[in-house]
């Protein structure tokens, strides 16, 4: 049995390697083509080219690489259908995966799964109906999701989010880390997390900042803890100079993989409240049991277009997947300073709130497949049971 999978960026390197293991587990003789990254490479793969070449995002950094992108396109077609494996399984990154299942479709009957299903519940409901003329079964994260897929003839498996499956952190890893940065057992502190792309940072963290200003001025020992994504460290530091109480930056550069990854686990388990961008990362608190603030806010027009386009009330995960509103958001206009700061002393001084908080988060969990089996050897098995 051979599959050819492709992943373009490292969350689905990561969903790879998992449902690699996964088909491994069921099948040992397994084997696998196609491109991925270090982890799809550690279970087996050698990728046809580095995975690198496909982490692009936006339509500048995009159209200088257009060509050598359609090359890459053609020449994954072209493997697949010179060699026929069992199933083409692409993840994520439809604006290359789903050329690539189109040129395999329109020169064969080699069976198409995709994995990740295209948020047409949140907007761009139309993208349902073109991915079901060149894929055949879906793999969703959500389990509201099939629904949609399965409306325009495409079979769709809910396999669980991979959220469930993160290790979360000791009571000895907490300990070490309260230790390290000066942090008392029982102190609370507030985790800041402005994002990881340099664009939203600039834009969240003097928003953030000033929000702190009421906080702290209610609470004036409370500490803040940042965890930094390695790119933009460095722009953290700058832009939080001037904030009125000075974050515990947590710093990668420099330091061991997992190192890093221990720390992160440790300020998300001991937080007693999160302010967050909004993103896959209110997931990652709500695992860790840490209530949360979300706020994000966006260029000019990039608002006006997508908030005309979206079909929801509410674009934080744990309120769409509890099917609750317990999260307080602040998007576009309304992420100010001020609702923001109103926002965070609410959940500080509302016992009920937060417990409804946490009562949602952990509903979030066990509607994402928490308990059961691990995501990628669910997906496995759908993609096996497909196959008859």
């Amino acid at each position: 049995m051979r599959f050819f999978l492709i992943a373009g960026e490292p969350s689905g390197d990561a969903l790879g390697a998992a449902l690699m293991a996964g088909l491994r587990q069921m099948h040992p003789d397994v084997e696998f083509t196609g491109v991925g990254g270090p982890l799809m490479q550690a279970e087996g793969m050698e990728s046809q080219f580095p995975m690198d070449e496909l982490s692009v995002m936006g339509l500048a950094e995009v159209l200088p690489k257009y060509r050598h992108l359609k090359r890459r396109i053609r020449e994954c077609a072209d493997a697949v259908l010179a060699d026929p494996p069992d199933a083409l399984i692409t993840i994520d990154s439809p604006d290359f995966c789903l050329r690539v299942a189109r040129l395999v479709k329109n020169a064969s009957d080699i069976r198409t799964v995709h994995y990740v299903a295209p948020t047409v519940w949140a907007w761009r409901s139309k993208r349902a109906a073109k991915m079901a003329k060149v894929i055949d079964q879906v793999l969703a994260l959500f389990p509201f999701e099939p629904p949609y897929m399965e409306a325009e003839g495409m079979r769709c498996d809910f396999v669980g989010h991979p959220v469930v499956a993160q290790q979360q952190a000791t009571d000895a890893e907490v300990s070490a880390f309260r230790a390290e940065h000066g942090l008392q057992e029982d102190e609370k502190f507030l985790l800041v997390l402005p994002g990881s792309r340099l664009g939203e940072v600039g834009r969240l963290a003097p928003v953030f900042g000033a929000a702190l200003d009421p906080v702290h001025a209610r609470h004036p020992g409370l500490k803040v803890v940042l965890p930094a994504a390695g790119p933009v460290a460095a722009r953290v530091e700058e832009l939080t100079k001037d904030w009125p109480v000075q974050p515990i930056i947590l710093d990668p550069r420099g330091k061991a993989k997992d190192a890093v990854q221990a720390q992160k686990r440790a300020a998300f388990s001991a937080a007693h409240l999160a302010l967050a961008a909004s993103g896959t990362v209110s997931l990652e608190l709500a695992a860790a049991k840490t209530p949360m603030v979300i706020a994000y806010d966006m260029n000019w027009i990039s608002r006006r277009l997508i908030s005309r386009m979206l079909k929801i009330d509410t674009v934080t995960l744990v309120n769409i997947v509890s099917d609750t509103r317990t999260v307080p958001e602040f998007l576009g206009e309304a992420c100010t300073p001020e609702a923001i700061s109103e926002g965070l002393l609410t959940l500080l001084h509302d016992e009920a709130a937060m417990q409804a908080q946490l009562a949602a988060e952990a509903e979030t969990m066990q509607r994402l497949g928490q308990g059961g089996e691990a995501p990628g050897l669910r997906a496995a098995k759908a993609v096996l049971d497909g196959l008859q």
